[in-house]
């Protein structure tokens, strides 16, 4: 299951990370509305795929959520855009994944 949960994340993460790089380039780096367009449609496919995780709590999985987009919003910048995290970057980063991790993935008794 965690493993799902984990993979849910990662492609949650392509999609509304990409999807709103994709509306900023059309935007603000003037690529014009198919950039907008595909953006917009990537932004709706992540909000379907967090209805496929398997836990059933809204709030959670959002929650849980927000620390994936942090550091994967750091990676994109990396990958893509040639941003350079400092090592505070880094640490936000890693602590939001141990929030991640506890938020989901902590033993829950009943």
């Amino acid at each position: 299951m965690p493993l799902r949960s984990i993979l849910l994340f990662a492609l949650a993460a392509l999609a509304e990370i990409g999807g709103a790089w994709l509306v900023w380039q059309g935007v603000r780096e003037h690529r014009g509305w198919i950039w907008i367009g595909a953006g917009v449609l990537a932004l709706g496919l992540y909000g379907f795929v967090a209805t496929l995780q398997p836990d059933a709590h809204f709030g959670r999985i959002l929650a849980a959520y927000g620390g994936v987009f942090v550091a994967g919003s750091l990676v994109w910048g990396m990958v893509l855009d040639g941003y350079r995290p400092d090592r505070y970057d880094i640490i936000g980063a890693l602590i939001c994944l141990v929030g991640v991790a506890v938020i989901m993935y902590a033993p829950r008794g009943g």
